[in-house]
């Protein structure tokens, strides 16, 4: 289980090894992307809060990255945050997400991204429920739910 303290050291020194990296040019991720989903997983964007019904969501299942497909979060870690985005407290693996100092907009925030193509999820915080007390924030646009 991913802890706090794991997350900043990841952040500060050096993210793990993801299993796969996936990259494309520009073009094919605009390609392949809806605009919205363009501009909040390779821009840094974020989507409005409340914007989604996946917050509401619970049913069993996976959710993958739009842009890879690879795995970050399982249902079962998933909670009612509040906050307007799904929130969760695990990612699948520790290795499905990599972790990046954000000192943007006058904060200081560890911003989450696919550890596979690098695509922004949102960020995490320490404010989550027990056991991990972590908190994943992640916009809904960059998240497609897979079926177990």
């Amino acid at each position: 289980m991913l802890l706090w303290d794991d997350v900043n050291r990841y952040a500060e020194h050096a993210n793990p090894e993801p299993e796969i990296r996936v990259f494309k040019s520009d073009d094919e991720w605009k390609a392949l992307l809806t605009p919205e989903q363009y501009r909040v997983a390779r821009q840094k964007g974020t989507e409005r809060a409340f914007s989604s019904d996946m917050c509401n969501m619970f049913e069993p299942g996976i959710y993958a990255c739009v842009c890879c497909s690879t795995m970050l979060f399982d249902s079962t870690n998933k909670f009612q945050s509040g906050t307007g985005w799904p929130s969760f407290t695990q990612p699948v693996k520790s290795n499905a997400i990599a972790y990046h100092a954000d000192k943007s907009y006058g904060m200081e925030r560890i911003e989450a991204v696919c550890n596979a193509c690098g695509a922004h999820l949102g960020h995490v915080f320490p404010d989550g429920p027990e056991p991990s007390g972590l908190r994943y924030c992640i916009n809904a646009v960059v998240l497609k739910k897979v079926i177990r």
